[in-house]
């Protein structure tokens, strides 16, 4: 069975995503379909930005932040990335960690968990799949997407959703493990 990465794109202070990764992670772990899944945190990772020389399709990593990094994603069949909308774009920390590697993302399908007010993320999710694709990584259709997500948000920061988004994420993970068998031929030629 697949191992998934869920990525928290978010890494300010008081950021919605760490309890909105801690629901996915619990719905991801609850689906059955992956066997093991591995909560990625940007903020704990700490990735500088793009501090390597040479171009990361080669693969010649010089730091040991980059070796680490490349052997977390390496080890994952599938990723959940749990974004915000930040000016209708994706945040900046996201791309960075992307554009650290480039052969580990290629032939993973990838989700998107994105929230925010009105649009729930939406337009920062339109913008990262030109970025996924090019990367070789395959973007399902199905995705969770919160709109004003603070309403889904206790006093204790605890994200509680509502029954809409539960079976988008449980749609999301199908999915997920449904390409990723598919693509699976393709990590391993």
């Amino acid at each position: 069975m697949p191992k998934l990465g869920i990525i928290i794109a978010s890494t300010r202070p008081g950021r919605v995503g760490l309890p909105v990764a801690q629901w996915i992670d619990k719905e991801a772990r609850a689906h059955g379909g992956f066997d093991e899944v591995d909560l990625i945190d940007l903020a704990e990772v700490g990735l500088p930005f793009m501090d390597e020389p040479n171009h990361p399709r080669l693969g010649q990593y010089t730091h040991q932040h980059t070796r680490d990094w490349s052997a977390r994603i390496d080890a994952c069949d599938a990723f959940v990335f749990v974004m915000p909308e930040y000016n209708y774009g994706y945040n900046a920390e996201l791309k960075n960690a992307l554009d650290f590697l480039h052969r580990e993302w290629r032939y993973k399908p990838v989700g998107l968990a994105s929230y925010g007010g009105v649009a729930a993320g939406t337009r920062a999710a339109q913008m990262i799949k030109q970025v996924v694709t090019t990367l070789k990584m395959t973007p399902v259709f199905e995705a969770v997407s919160i709109p004003f997500v603070q309403q889904f948000l206790d006093d204790e920061a605890v994200f509680t959703p509502n029954e809409m988004l539960e079976g988008a994420a449980k749609s999301m993970f199908d999915e997920l493990v449904r390409n990723e068998e598919t693509l699976r031929p393709l990590r391993s030629a």
